[in-house]
C-alpha cells in the first residue's frame, strides 16, 4: 500500500515523516504533498483530488491533513468531504465500516502543536528543561482546548526555558519533538482520531 499525504506546511511533514512509520506496520511507502498554508490546501484541494481520481492505483489512498485553527470543526469537515466526494472518491466518513476507502480526512485541533503536548514525556526528551509533568497543569491537561493557540503555547514553554532564543523554529520542533512520541501514549483526541483511522486505512485492503 502507498499513502500519499496532502499537509498544509513543512511542519506537518517534519513531524509525520517520524510518526507515519511508528503508527503503521512496515510495507507501507508514503509521500507528502506540500501545500503554501491552509488557504492554499484548501484552495486546491478539488482539483487535487479530481486529478487523484483518473488514476489512483487500487492500492493507493490519500491522507488529507489540516489545521482546524480557529474554523468551525463541522463546516471545515463537510468541505473536506465534500471535496472527495465530488471527486468521486470514497472518504472514510462516508463508507461503513469495514468497507474499503481511498480518502481519510483528518483535523489536528486546533494545531499540529496540540498533539506535541499530547506527548509531554516526548517534550520533555527532546527539550530536557521542559517539564515532564507539564500536563499536570490545568491549562493543559486537554491538548485539544488549549485556549490561546496551541503553537503560541508551545513557542512560549520553550522561549520560557531558553529554547530558540531568535524565534520558534516550527519545523525544527516538530522534526527534534516527534522522533521522541509514542503514538499510542499521546492524550490529544484529534491525535488519537488521526492514529486509529490511518491503521484502519492500512487494515482495509483493496
Amino acid at each position: 500500500m502507498h499513502i500519499e499525504f496532502e499537509v498544509e506546511e513543512p511542519s506537518a511533514q517534519a513531524a509525520l515523516e517520524n510518526l507515519v512509520s511508528k503508527i503503521l506496520e512496515a510495507g507501507v511507502s508514503f509521500h507528502f504533498n506540500v501545500f503554501q498554508g491552509k488557504a492554499d490546501l484548501l484552495n486546491k484541494l478539488p482539483g487535487t483530488l479530481r486529478g487523484y481520481s483518473h488514476w489512483l492505483p487500487d492500492d493507493w489512498r490519500i491522507v488529507v491533513l489540516v489545521d482546524l485553527d480557529a474554523g468551525n470543526c463541522l463546516r471545515l469537515k463537510r468541505f473536506l468531504e465534500d471535496a472527495a466526494n465530488d471527486a468521486r472518491l470514497a472518504s472514510k466518513s462516508r463508507t461503513r465500516p469495514g468497507e474499503r476507502f481511498q480518502v481519510l480526512n483528518r483535523l489536528a485541533i486546533e494545531e499540529l502543536e496540540a498533539w506535541f503536548f499530547g506527548d509531554t514525556g516526548a517534550l520533555h526528551r527532546a527539550f530536557p528543561r521542559v517539564p515532564e509533568n507539564l500536563n499536570k497543569k490545568a491549562k493543559y491537561r486537554d491538548p485539544d482546548a488549549i485556549r490561546g493557540g496551541t503553537k503560541e503555547a508551545l513557542e512560549r514553554e520553550l522561549r520560557n526555558r531558553r529554547y530558540y532564543p531568535g524565534g520558534y523554529l516550527a519545523i525544527d520542533a516538530a522534526r527534534t519533538i516527534s522522533q521522541y512520541m509514542d503514538p499510542d501514549k499521546n492524550e490529544s483526541h484529534s491525535f488519537q482520531v488521526f492514529r486509529d483511522g490511518l491503521r484502519e486505512m492500512a487494515r482495509v485492503q483493496p
